[in-house]
């Protein structure tokens, strides 16, 4: 059996569409744990209304931050596999079906896979999945090939065996990047991780290209967290939003001074992202917001990883986040 392990924090609405989700799965030799991490908008009742069409437990806890939420998740559970998703995620009808078909034929000891936009999405949800996941963005990165050698997974997509859990003692107290922690952990302690590529969740994220900045900002400082809590940990793609940052701001300066060709190198970029994204939606419109969602995305993780990598490497100080409060991706 599997135990599906969901941290929930004020989204009972998001809640309603992911169990509605699980209720349509084509495999369903699994349990749900719902953890309500402090919500202040708690969504029992909407647990409640699902308990006669899933094997479903509700349990309420203080805030803590996602990490330890699903630890007190999968402390709880009883399957032998555990899979994570974040709330505001929509589960595809043969996602069990296909991860169980996946681990009989090619065991793991953890997985996880991608996730894509959902057709109901705003265009705004869209454009930030775009950003997220495209070739063109950092998201080339994050788990679109079939083969990935030493695999990462995402919280919002991520399943280990009990005894990954029990070996690493689960999530740290990490507020951001606990999840990628987790994934360096877990391949640290010498089990196999793998991406189950056709396993892809429609994932949500930020509502709002304020909201986002916030949550790649956090990323970006994230980054320079793990790379002190797991040295080598940090590659040098880490390194081109904080790059895209710096080329902006000379591009900028340059075109003051009459020097228009970063500038135009620039320009080209974003024009490149205008058609990719609006081919691939089908929509100019979302192309236009794509870009947008991008620059946000560079800025915002670039800003962090800079601010981040001052204060922490350069000045040698201690661990931090600037929005203490957003938790959950």
């Amino acid at each position: 059996m599997y135990s599906l392990i969901i941290p929930v924090y004020n989204r009972p609405d998001e809640v309603s569409e992911l169990l509605e989700s699980l209720v349509q799965q084509t495999y369903t030799d699994f349990e749900v744990i719902i953890v309500e991490d402090g919500s202040i908008v708690p969504c029992e009742d909407i647990v409640k209304a699902y308990e006669s069409r899933l094997n479903i437990r509700y349990f309420s806890k203080q805030n803590e931050g996602p990490g330890l939420t699903r630890n007190y998740g999968a402390k709880v559970s009883g399957g032998e596999y555990l899979i994570f998703f974040d709330s505001d995620c929509i589960i595809p009808a043969k996602y069990m079906q296909i991860v169980d078909r996946s681990l009989n034929a090619h065991p793991l000891d953890a997985f996880g896979g991608p996730d894509q936009a959902h057709p109901s999405f705003t265009p705004v949800q869209k454009a930030i999945s775009y950003s997220m996941t495209a070739f063109l963005t950092t998201g080339g990165i994050r788990g679109g090939k079939k083969k990935m050698d030493r695999f990462h997974p995402r919280s919002f997509n991520m399943g280990f065996s009990r005894e990954v859990f029990q070996v690493t003692n689960g999530f740290s107290s990490m507020r951001f990047g606990e999840d990628l922690d987790m994934s360096l952990r877990i391949l640290r302690s010498g089990f196999t991780t793998g991406l189950i590529p056709e396993a892809f969740v429609y994932h949500k994220r930020r509502t709002d290209f304020r909201k986002f900045f916030k949550q790649v900002h956090n990323s970006g400082i994230a980054r320079i967290n793990l790379h002190k809590r797991h040295p080598g940990s940090m590659k040098a793609v880490h390194f081109l939003p904080a790059l895209f940052v710096i080329f902006s701001g000379i591009a900028v300066i340059c075109a003051m001074f009459g020097w228009l060709f970063p500038l135009i190198v620039l320009n080209l970029y974003l024009l490149a992202i205008l058609i990719d994204a609006s081919m691939q939606s089908k929509s100019l419109y979302i192309g236009f917001l794509s870009v947008t969602a991008t620059i946000v995305q560079h800025f915002g993780y670039g800003t962090g990883f800079i601010k981040a990598y001052w204060k922490r490497i350069i000045l040698g100080q201690d661990e931090f986040h600037a929005y203490r409060t957003n938790f959950y991706k």
